[in-house]
């Protein structure tokens, strides 16, 4: 028999995992293991599980548990015999339990033979014992039974224990080696996340990172905690934290004084490109001789990678994956312009000047005389001010007016460093949005921070460019964003000072006030007309009075005054008097009065459906929000969510930032939050905050389901009522869906990480899964999927946790992070198995077979397909077998074994016609066409490609389309067919830029290499 308590309450009868029954009958038993053989007297039982209402019959109940439970952990007792398990004693019950039984007891013993290596100076032998202690958790102790008994202090004081044995594992890791640095690492990640306050814990993760050579993680660590400490309790890091950034900070100057050469770039997602049996890249793989004749060696890739290269890189180049989640192998393309980057785009990202802009020319004066002359060195200049003065508004309207004078390019990025559900842009995703706006393509854009920061900087080398960096945190997130080069300018807006980048960087500084008396009129005569005002003086002047002179207050009075061109200003001044009081501080800046005031006389003026609709906008996790997302948040139907918004846009209570699509100003959010606490009960609130979250939820599933109908996905519970999830016709709109609502989707995994049970964060981040894969955003994938473990450990759900182990290794292992990968992919396996979860076992063996492929270690890949397939087998998942048969097939291709790799290939598609799959079946056709076009039956191999065009067509896959037309320009090439190949490529270009995907760029530039 064994008992776990580490984690979600399990009991096990031989290999039986037995049912617990109800609730309270659990929470009894993991009471009982908590105290580990002790006696537990009936008044503090009936205490845990009723607290301070008990009902009359409690200690019958809590005999009819006890007598419940003797029977299922000794089935063959006769009634009326004493039980030997759980006996009477002290006035109450104790459960016999040894330690080879109970993982508590276990757990405890590994810690006090570590602390005895300690004690002998054996820091391996001490770190390896703590690693196995820890690999017994799965998560908070006794997750999964009712809160308010868990939250009792017995298991307060075991979680204690998990987070002192971590602890103690990464203090003495840096005198044990670093065989086990992963292992702990992945484990410190989960306990710093599931006790985000305990700065001795975060500190431990900032240094082991540092000490590991992530010291752009370790520092982006740092930053996270820091602003959390400083959002949710107010206070700043202590001095060990403090300390460990110091050290992490002085071991990245280190490291930038003397660099490591920079990674491998990541290649396009699609690039198949494994090492050879003898280490070499599969592409540096001397061609065959049927393949080294004159006509395929001159083939070109599948388009991809936009490069040419010999008829071996054609074959390594495209996908042989058919599961379009199924591990394509990555690497650098090789070839004769392989390095060559795709002429940078010109963003023009600016947002629209504000028409009704007026005075600040004080300020224009001053931050015109900053601006950098070509070939002076670039500038950086800090916007700071409290909450609705302008900060935006005026950056925004300076940039329109500076931007004839940067020709390669403006930017613009919302770094949402005081958005309310505290997901603020890290700086690798900001980098990422920057190179992606110059029109890197995805595969070409670095995994690490660093290296992110050295290709923006390669990449503006020589341009003249205007970034406008809004809504900034910290000096932190801005520094690797700001531009280098000669002549550049980075306009950066925030709450704070920035006082670090105008010490490190030279940043120049305005710090923006609200305007004068006369600047505050001009505005109200812009946005009401100057007869009005001019009409009306003493009223106006007592609105901007009674405003603070608040820009943000100041256009939202306006909105409404300019909605009713009858009503008086004297009547609207009156309005705003009689409502006048103070404000609490926000965000720890100067009192605004009059600000709420301002928004509630807005608000009153709201239909009683749009008032409600602003209310409720405060749960949603930002940064924008759709018009089915608001219509399922008010359980109302998209035509009529349209009129309310139109009317909070009306009154500039809300921004349509573009057709469709609204956000909250941040004051505006915190205004609606303390409305709906106030005005709408809890069960409202809930009910629409859970419709939302099933709105994304579903809708997400629905979109994952377009874009691979045959792939394994987790079962949904029913949504809500009234929810309204999107519905999509093909990948196209599926993709598109995905493209818009990314950020908001990662915004909900966190804010339920963070503020709720967790359900939804795994869940979301299990459907997000294949889109972040797919394009390339394998560093989204890592910080959600670790999100998605702890929020899955919280709520002791193993299935969430196999998943998010899982897609966090795979995630790693296209980061290159080997050692991670496979610690996650072994606790995913693990997991599995415990899950008998035979589809989630096949799905880890196929992610290791691409890890083997990677290393060129294809007879283990081939072992780990093996597996799969038996395991799918098992399952009767006949058509995951086809794509396992193709994955195969490619491996057989890198081995140069062509004719197993034809019959692979071949019974891969047969099943997916069987199946009826016809991705799968397409995917197939595209190796079969590559196994052909590798032996130089390019007759044959064109024969293949078409018909996965047509397949490709038929399903509306416009990428895939596309990037089989460049295999049919490859074959075209090796045939001596120019022309025929150009008008393959034109073909897919025309469909690239349709979609507006980066691989455009490398088309593009195969076509002028044709002429």
């Amino acid at each position: 028999m064994r008992f776990q308590i580490l984690g979600p309450v399990r009991l096990w009868r031989d290999s039986t995992d037995v049912r617990l029954g109800p609730p309270k009958q659990r929470a009894l038993l993991a009471l009982l293991l908590a105290h580990t053989g002790q006696p537990v007297p009936l008044h503090e039982i009936v205490d845990a599980l009723w607290h301070a209402d008990p009902p009359a019959t409690a200690a019958n109940v809590v005999h009819r548990h006890v007598a419940a439970l003797r029977r299922l952990l000794e089935p063959e007792l006769v009634s009326g015999t004493a039980s030997s398990r759980l006996v009477r004693a002290s006035g109450g019950y104790a459960l016999r339990v040894t330690g080879d039984e109970l993982d508590l007891l276990r757990f405890r013993a590994l810690c006090e033979d570590a602390r005895d290596a300690a004690r002998r100076a054996d820091r391996a032998r001490a770190v390896e014992s703590l690693v196995e202690a820890l690999d017994l958790w799965r998560g908070p102790s006794a997750s999964g039974i009712p809160p308010e008994v868990r939250a009792l202090p017995v298991f307060t004081a075991i979680d204690d224990e998990h987070v002192v044995a971590v602890k103690e594992a990464a203090g003495h890791l840096p005198t044990a080696g670093a065989a086990l640095t992963e292992r702990v690492l992945v484990t410190l990640r989960q306990a710093a996340a599931h006790h985000p306050f305990d700065e001795a814990l975060q500190a431990r993760l900032v240094e082991l990172l540092a000490a590991a050579g992530r010291q752009a993680e370790a520092l982006e660590t740092y930053r996270t905690v820091r602003a959390r400490l400083a959002e949710e309790i107010g206070l700043d890091p202590g001095p060990e934290l403090r300390a460990a950034h110091r050290a992490a900070l002085e071991q990245a100057r280190d490291a930038a004084q003397d660099p490591a050469p920079a990674p491998a770039e990541p290649p396009d997602r699609r690039s198949p490109v494994a090492s050879a049996p003898d280490g070499r890249t599969a592409a540096s793989v001397p061609p065959s001789p049927a393949a080294s004749s004159p006509s395929p060696a001159t083939a070109t890739p599948t388009g991809t990678g936009g490069t040419a290269a010999t008829a071996v890189t054609a074959v390594t180049a495209v996908t042989a994956v058919t599961d379009p989640a199924a591990p394509p192998a990555a690497g650098p393309v090789a070839g004769p312009v392989a390095d060559a980057a795709p002429e940078p785009a010109h963003p023009a990202q600016l947002p629209r000047d504000l028409g009704s802009f007026a005075g600040r020319q004080a300020e224009l004066e001053r931050l015109d005389a900053l601006v950098p002359g070509a070939g002076e060195p670039a500038q950086a200049v800090v916007i700071s001010g409290m909450a609705g003065v302008g900060k935006t508004t005026l950056a925004v309207h300076w940039a329109n007016r500076l931007a004839p004078g940067f020709p390669d390019g403006q930017v613009y990025v919302d770094l949402r460093g005081f958005h309310l559900s505290g997901a603020a842009m890290s700086g690798a995703e900001a980098l990422r949005a920057l190179l992606d706006a110059f029109g890197v393509p995805v595969g070409r854009i670095p995994a690490e921070l660093g290296a992110q920061a050295a290709a923006y900087r390669r990449l503006l080398a020589g341009r003249r460019v205007l970034v406008v960096l809004d809504n900034a945190l910290d000096s932190e997130q801005v520094r690797p964003l700001l531009p280098a080069p000669d002549g550049c300018l980075a306009v950066v807006t925030s709450r704070h000072q920035l006082q670090g980048l105008m010490a490190v960087e030279g940043a120049h500084a305005l710090a923006l006030r609200q305007p004068d008396e006369d600047e505050a009129r001009a505005l109200l005569g812009r946005r009401l007309g100057e007869d009005r005002v001019a009409r009306e003086e003493e009223a106006a002047a007592e609105i901007i009075g009674l405003c603070e002179r608040l820009p943000l207050a100041l256009a939202i009075v306006s909105a409404r005054a300019a909605l009713n061109p009858g009503y008086p200003l004297a009547a609207i001044a009156g309005e705003l008097r009689a409502g006048h009081g103070s404000l609490d501080a926000f965000s720890g800046e100067p009192p605004l009065a009059d600000v709420r005031c301002v928004f509630s006389w807005s608000y009153r003026a709201l239909t009683p459906e749009a008032a409600r609709l602003f209310r409720l906008l405060a749960l949603h996790p930002g940064p924008d929000c759709s018009v089915a997302a608001a219509a399922g948040l008010a359980a109302v139907r998209p035509r009529q969510v349209r009129a309310q918004l139109t009317e909070l846009v009306r009154a500039h209570l809300l921004v349509e930032n573009e057709p469709g699509r609204y956000s909250l100003h941040g004051l505006l959010r915190a205004y609606a939050a303390e409305l709906v606490e106030e005005l709408d009960s809890r069960q409202d609130a809930d009910a629409a905050h859970t419709r939302l979250l099933d709105h994304y939820l579903h809708s997400a599933h629905a979109a994952e389901a377009a874009l691979a109908p045959h792939r394994e996905r987790i079962l949904l519970p029913r949504p809500a009522a009234h929810t309204l999830p999107e519905r999509f016709p093909d990948q196209r709109a599926a993709a598109d869906w995905f493209d818009r609502e990314r950020a908001v989707l990662l915004a909900a995994v966190e804010q339920d990480v963070r503020r709720g049970d967790g359900g939804y964060g795994w869940r979301l981040a299990a459907v997000l899964e294949l889109y972040l894969d797919r394009n390339g955003r394998w560093q989204q994938q890592r910080t959600v999927q670790t999100a998605a473990i702890t929020a899955a450990q919280r709520g002791g759900d193993l299935t969430g946790q196999a998943h998010g182990h899982r897609a966090l290794g795979f995630a790693l292992s296209r980061l290159g992070q080997w050692d991670g990968a496979d610690e996650h992919l072994h606790r995913a396996l693990q997991l599995s198995e415990e899950l008998r979860d035979t589809c989630g076992q096949a799905r880890v063996h196929r992610y290791w077979a691409f890890v083997a492929n990677r290393h060129g270690r294809h007879a283990d890949a081939l072992d780990h397909y093996r597996q799969a397939l038996e395991l799918y087998r098992s399952a009767g998942h006949l058509n995951a077998e086809g794509s396992v048969h193709n994955e195969v097939g490619w491996t057989y291709l890198l081995l140069g074994a062509y004719d197993k790799a034809l019959e692979e290939c071949g019974r891969s598609l047969a099943v997916h016609r069987r199946t009826g799959d016809p991705n799968g079946e397409a995917a197939a056709w595209d190796s079969l066409g590559v196994a052909h076009l590798r032996l130089g039956r390019l007759d044959r191999a064109l024969d293949g490609f078409r018909h996965a065009l047509a397949l490709y067509r038929r399903i509306r896959d416009s990428y895939l389309e596309a990037d089989t037309l460049t295999h049919i320009a490859d074959t075209h090439l090796a045939a001596g067919r120019t022309e025929s190949a150009a008008t393959a490529l034109g073909q897919a270009l025309e469909i690239l830029e349709g979609i507006g995907h980066p691989d455009a760029e490398g088309v593009r530039g195969r076509l002028r290499e044709l002429g």
